[in-house]
């Protein structure tokens, strides 16, 4: 168990996005949970190795899973390497707790989104979610657990980042939707949308600039710059039994901002 508590010792979680990030601090407090992770990524293979020997220095247990998304049959590759992988690292061959974390983010206003830019950004934060879950549901196991990593800006108004607000909006959509239909399995699907996290995205703009540091502080009630444990730590306690009456919920973790 963790340090909180949340058992999730037998069960086994999937992190897309789960190198870098949001995605690294979820992977490795769901190992400190118990859980045996499978640590997607789409090209960064040291990063992902180094967090999998970081969950099983931690005692936990975790494995690479190579999948780039956002492609037409990203969600069928990933899947067919998880059951690959899966067999010499737990019993079953399924899944309990499914994240969507990986996305991207155009930094473009309406004038100047392009097409394609348009297309990618949907691709990888919209379409690989869905085909992930839907192809997912015959490995994912009655009680289980749907996180997807969401944003504040589905709330926000955030005009310079239109379409990736609004596939964080799509997804929302998505959660509930998901939630509404596998309630009688007993699976929960939530959404968690974060404000600004000083990850490595965001350090070009964010870290050493004072000036930033304190905008993106501003916003947020209490006061600081949200880090990647933040994130994590909701995600561990939607993935546990604790939160096994939340379902349909998109759960802000943005520290408070724009109240």
């Amino acid at each position: 168990m963790g340090a909180h508590g949340y058992g999730l010792r037998g069960k086994v979680a999937l992190v897309t996005g789960g190198s870098r990030g949001i995605g690294r601090a979820i992977a490795r407090r769901l190992g400190r949970e118990g859980a045996t992770v499978a640590v997607g990524y789409a090209r960064d293979e040291v990063a992902a190795r180094e967090v999998v020997e970081g969950i099983r220095t931690d005692g936990g247990r975790a494995f690479a899973l190579r999948a780039e998304l956002g492609r037409h049959g990203d969600a069928a590759a990933l899947w067919a390497a998880f059951d690959a992988e899966i067999g010499a690292h737990a019993s079953g061959g399924g899944v309990d707790i499914i994240v969507n974390n990986a996305g991207i983010g155009r930094s473009s206003d309406l004038a100047t989104l392009t097409e394609e830019d348009f297309d990618t950004v949907f691709a990888v934060n919209v379409r690989a979610p869905f085909f992930v879950v839907q192809h997912g549901l015959r490995r994912l196991r009655d009680g289980g657990r749907i996180v997807n990593i969401s944003s504040g800006a589905a709330r926000l108004a955030m005009p310079e980042i239109i379409a990736y607000g609004a596939t964080k909006g799509a997804l929302d959509t998505f959660t509930l939707n998901l939630a509404k239909q596998l309630g009688p399995r007993g699976i929960t699907a939530n959404s968690v949308a974060p404000g600004v996290v000083d990850t490595d995205v965001n350090a070009g703009w964010l870290r050493g600039n004072p000036e930033a540091e304190a905008y993106a502080a501003s916003i947020a009630a209490l006061g600081r710059v949200g880090q990647p444990e933040d994130i994590a730590d909701i995600v561990a306690f939607l993935a546990s039994d604790d939160a096994r009456w939340v379902t349909g919920r998109v759960i802000d973790a943005t520290g408070g901002a724009g109240l």
